[in-house]
């Protein structure tokens, strides 16, 4: 019988393959977890993380002494695989990588991810190893969205590999409360509207190569039925992007500049209020609570949910009237400073410093609400109060005012807990009227000087 061809880099003698299929095996004597057959039993209450953490570490010790360079690792209460595997976005390296496996860190879960690994190491050898979801994915992709998934892919199922890898990612899973706000704000509205608008009657292909001009119509549907500058457009563009990077197909040409807009376009810039009618309008809110709040966002720029998720001590007296936003948030930690200073006192902020429970009663238990519900409330509120602003018109009028003044771009989008981008890219008017100021009073005072 012909022998099968195994690269170099993992071939094996026959005494090693033996070896490996030895300690591959189940183990049957570890003294948390015994066996009673081939295979882990599951046993009939959940195993310590100790226990777990000692599995591993004999099993791991076993691969090691024969020379395989996997290993399986807790992380919490999951399990994944760790070692050189196939470069995520090709070529011959193996750099050492993680493969979440998707699996709890119980008895059954150890011998499922066992399994796991020697699927792994099989397609290795064979060379027909894929990341899952990822770019190395055959080539031969099936060629319609919308049919069965044993030839072709449905879009459905694609979606949720995406939102699956999203929630994935290293730095998101640090701040769980944060990802799911901007899943649940700044992707699954976008994500909704590509799937209703590909249900309307015609099928997509989204193979790569030939298949990327109609997925590339599809997408331009779903960026066109957005009001061009709008926020829901910008985000829109930046969430599609995101999809078509996780799938490996490339975007239409243009997409950046025909995705671009952040609320405040030419026809919007104007309706900011100004710092006399924001004071003006406070007397419109009669409850003391949102009037709090309403002073919060106004001084500091806050995000809706941002106010009930802030370290407000520095408020008190001889606090230096820095605030922390705290990492629960949706862009994590940041500090603000308030612009304007005086609006501490003439909104009654100090009071905050000592007793935050002054703020309205709103549930923060992550477990039970998210930050997009918090922020929510904030806006039904200016709604019942009849205001004729929104929240982020506080905001923005904020950022607008550090403009003024001459705080550093840089400095005032870290205030805000956004990119330099964003910032320049969202406050472009004002920024730029400022540059051109200076740049004209620079040039008469050299002018008056000579």
């Amino acid at each position: 019988m012909p022998s099968l061809a195994i690269p170099a880099s993992v071939r094996r003698t026959n005494r090693e393959r033996n070896a490996a299929a030895l300690a591959l095996a189940p183990l049957r004597t570890h003294r948390y977890l015994r066996a009673s057959s081939t295979c882990w039993a599951i046993a009939a209450t959940p195993a310590t993380a100790d226990a777990i953490d000692a599995a591993l570490a004999e099993y791991n010790a076993r691969l090691a002494a024969i020379g395989i360079a996997l290993r399986i690792e807790r992380r919490g209460g999951r399990l994944a695989l760790r070692g050189p595997l196939p470069c995520r976005h090709g070529g011959d390296t193996r750099p050492v990588q993680r493969l979440s496996l998707g699996l709890p860190a119980t008895v059954a879960g150890l011998e499922q991810a066992r399994q796991r690994l020697r699927d792994v190491l099989r397609q290795l050898e064979q060379g027909s190893f894929h990341w899952p979801g990822g770019r190395s994915q055959p080539a031969a992709r099936p060629a319609a969205l919308g049919a069965s998934l044993s030839g072709s892919l449905d879009l459905s199922a694609l979606l949720g590999g995406f939102e699956q890898a999203f929630f994935q990612d290293p730095q998101r899973r640090r701040n769980a409360a944060g990802s799911r706000s901007t899943w649940s704000a700044a992707y699954r509205p976008y994500l909704r509207r590509l799937l209703s608008l590909a249900a309307t009657g015609q099928l997509v292909a989204v193979g790569v190569g030939g298949g990327e001009e109609p997925w590339g119509r599809l997408l331009e549907r779903v960026l066109e039925s957005y009001e061009p500058g709008s926020s829901s457009r910008q985000q829109c563009g930046i969430a599609l992007a995101a999809l078509a990077r996780h799938i490996g197909l490339s975007l239409p040409p243009g997409w950046a500049a025909r995705a671009g807009g952040y609320g405040l376009h030419a026809a919007r810039f104007r309706q900011l209020p100004s710092d006399a009618t924001i004071l003006q309008l406070l007397e419109l809110i009669p409850n003391p609570s949102w009037r709090l709040a309403y002073g919060l966002m106004a001084t500091y720029g806050l995000r809706n949910h941002e106010v009930f998720f802030s370290d407000l001590s520095s408020l008190a007296a001889g606090g230096d009237r820095v605030i922390r936003v705290l990492p629960t948030s949706k862009t994590g930690e940041h500090q603000v400073w308030p612009f304007q200073p005086a609006w501490v006192e003439q909104f009654g902020l100090e009071r905050l410093g000592g007793c935050p429970q002054l703020l309205p009663a709103v549930c923060t238990d992550l477990r039970r609400t998210t930050l997009q519900q918090v922020g929510r409330r904030v806006a039904e509120q200016f709604r019942r109060y009849q205001l004729p602003i929104t929240p982020y018109d506080l905001r923005h009028a904020w950022a607008v005012r550090t403009i003024h003044i001459g705080l550093p771009d840089t400095v005032a989008a870290r205030m805000m807990g956004h990119s330099v981008a964003i910032h320049t890219r969202t406050y472009h008017h004002w920024i730029t009227r400022r540059d051109q100021q200076q740049a004209v009073d620079a040039a008469l005072a050299r002018q008056r000087s000579a």
